[in-house]
């Protein structure tokens, strides 16, 4: 072979593996620019999850309102009747014991509106009770059938001279259940002042149970 021959063979080779060589150093760049770029779709998913606190918020809004919940005891799903009593010196204690006539669960929270009451149309006698502070309201949850009380304290009118009280017999409780508007009328003899500046009655929260007057 002559010297011409064997210098353009080795050119000939020497292009040959030049462009082998930048063929894979190209493959290799294609293959390591690429493979970092998954791991940034991975963090945006979990940054993105965390920032979304959607279905957090849905399972504690449930949690605090859950579907299903025993609705407030209306007026005509409870019946009242008088508890235990008990005189004291000036005063008389009576237990107002509501029970849920229903046929379902419902709730009662808080404090009854109670009045005496008199005469037909029955109209209510004097102040309505005021508020007991014994006790804090709590929630009060009633099968069918269960029974809650409220204490129901009366001062009695004649502890009061004649002329501020303005003495009269009464013949019925006035009874508004916790948050109601309708009233229940339980037969009940007593004596109220028409002076609506004389506060005869106090009256406790809602407890579960028919209670007592002690």
């Amino acid at each position: 072979m002559t010297l011409l021959a064997r210098t353009h063979r080795g050119l000939w080779t020497g292009v040959a593996f030049l462009n082998v060589t930048l063929a894979a150093g190209c493959g290799s760049s294609a293959s390591s620019s690429s493979a970092p770029a998954a791991p940034a779709s991975s963090a945006s998913a979990t940054s993105s999850a965390a920032a979304s606190p959607t279905a957090s918020s849905a399972t504690s809004s449930a949690a605090s309102s859950p579907t299903g919940a025993a609705s407030a005891c209306a007026t005509h799903d409870l019946k009242a009747s008088a508890g235990q009593g008990q005189g004291a010196a000036g005063s008389v204690y009576q237990a107002i014991v509501f029970t849920n006539v229903s046929g379902k669960t419902c709730t009662l929270y808080g404090y009854p509106g109670v009045a005496l009451a008199a005469g037909s149309p029955i109209t209510q006698v004097g102040a309505a009770a005021t508020r007991s502070d014994t006790a804090a309201p709590t929630l009060v949850t009633l099968a069918a059938g269960q029974s809650a009380s409220a204490l129901l304290r009366i001062t009695q009118a004649l502890n009061y001279p004649t002329a501020k009280c303005d003495p009269v017999t009464t013949t019925y409780l006035q009874i508004y259940p916790p948050n109601q508007t309708a009233p229940i009328y339980l037969a009940y003899k007593s004596t109220g002042c028409k002076e609506t500046s004389v506060k005869l009655l106090t009256i406790g929260v809602v407890q579960l149970g028919a209670g007592d007057a002690s």
